[in-house]
């Protein structure tokens, strides 16, 4: 009996992570990413001190909005400030922090059960 999850072809699937970058659905992507169901955006974040509501204002803009947003912080997992998991839970979404690679696993996982998902990819 085959337990892999079918995923749809147009669905952006984290294949691998680390050079500082990821290879997403079979392209490379250098740098930090916005991976959403569909599509992946570059993000110019390169550390966590630099996370903002700005640098997440693609992911509040999505149609449709996620409604979980994962955050891979890089080679260890931190707390996101909480006015900005207040300002974004406001606009319907919450945020799990944690390492880039646990992020990467677990926003596979989640879009696997079609959720309405996006990871926000700190490059390791």
């Amino acid at each position: 009996m085959d337990l892999t999850p079918f995923v749809p072809g147009d669905r952006q699937l984290v294949i691998s992570y680390g050079d500082l970058g990821f290879t997403i659905t079979g392209i490379r992507h250098d740098g930090s990413v916005l991976v959403f169901p569909d599509r992946v955006v570059p993000w110019a974040v390169t550390n966590f001190a630099e996370l903002t509501v700005e640098s997440l204002a693609a992911v509040v803009a999505a149609a449709p909005r996620p409604e979980i947003l994962i955050i891979g912080c890089g080679k260890g997992m931190q707390f996101v400030p909480r006015d900005l998991r207040a300002q974004l839970r406001a606009q319907g979404v919450v945020i799990e922090a944690m390492d880039t690679g646990a992020a990467c696993r677990t926003y596979n996982v989640l879009l696997t059960e079609d959720r309405r998902v996006a990871a926000a990819l700190i490059a390791v």
